[in-house]
């Protein structure tokens, strides 16, 4: 008696690990499925900075839990942590949070350093801390290259970023159109052909910004950066 009962007992078993290994691998091959679909693929490995390349400033950038955390330092300019690949037309999509807000940021799309100061240049989609009546996170800053793309009449504060919490961007450049969104509200939907006739692809950046002597250390982090590039 007390065998057969082992035995039922060993065939439930069985049926439950099989049961639970056949759902495993359905759900495994419905993600990878979804992803490849999607055309996304991953421009930060989750382990360390390769495929990413410093430039300008002495602002910090290191790995820490599946995350870029970037750093300031005294005094220094503009730095920006930039993508060794080109990009033209793409939709990219990440989740930042600023640890200070004190510090702002942004990131940095179809940009170069090709000018004689090789000065970082090209748009950028603005991020900054909630403050007061709001923030200009989303809209369109032509960094080195003739200030706000963004119409001003267009730039109106809004409470979108989370201060001190992870915040989703995702950005759709597709020819001369820029769009953005911050937590899935869309924020920007902008159409410059002059800046597409300059700017028709270059990397991506993650920036932190400048600060004055005397002030700081601020800190600005990413992670899970996805890519996909349009046709």
């Amino acid at each position: 008696m007390v065998g057969l009962i082992y035995c039922l007992l060993i065939n439930i078993v069985k049926g439950f690990m099989m049961k639970y290994f056949n759902f495993v691998l359905l759900a495994s091959f419905m993600f990878f499925s979804v992803s490849a679909e999607e055309g996304f693929t991953a421009l930060f490995n989750g382990k360390d900075l390769s495929g990413w390349t410093v430039r300008n400033g002495t602002g910090t950038y290191r790995v820490e839990n599946g995350a870029i955390i970037g750093k300031t330092t005294d005094g220094s300019k503009n730095t920006f942590l930039c993508s060794d690949k080109l990009f033209s037309d793409f939709e990219l999509t990440l989740e930042v949070k600023l640890i200070n807000d004190q510090l702002n940021s942004g990131i940095q799309i179809r940009s170069n350093d090709n000018n004689a100061k090789k000065r970082v240049n090209g748009p950028q989609v603005e991020v900054e801390a909630t403050k007061g009546k709001g923030a200009e996170s989303g809209y369109i800053y032509g960094e080195a290259c003739g200030g706000w793309m963004t119409p001003k009449a267009k730039l109106k504060a809004h409470t979108l970023i989370k201060n001190g919490e992870w915040n989703t961007v995702r950005i759709i450049a597709k020819g001369a159109k820029i769009q953005t969104w911050i937590n899935g509200t869309q924020v920007s939907d902008l159409t410059d052909d002059a800046k597409l006739k300059s700017h028709p692809e270059g990397f991506i950046g993650l920036q932190v910004h400048s600060i004055p002597k005397g002030k700081g250390p601020y800190e600005v982090t990413w992670k899970n950066i996805m890519i996909k590039e349009l046709k």
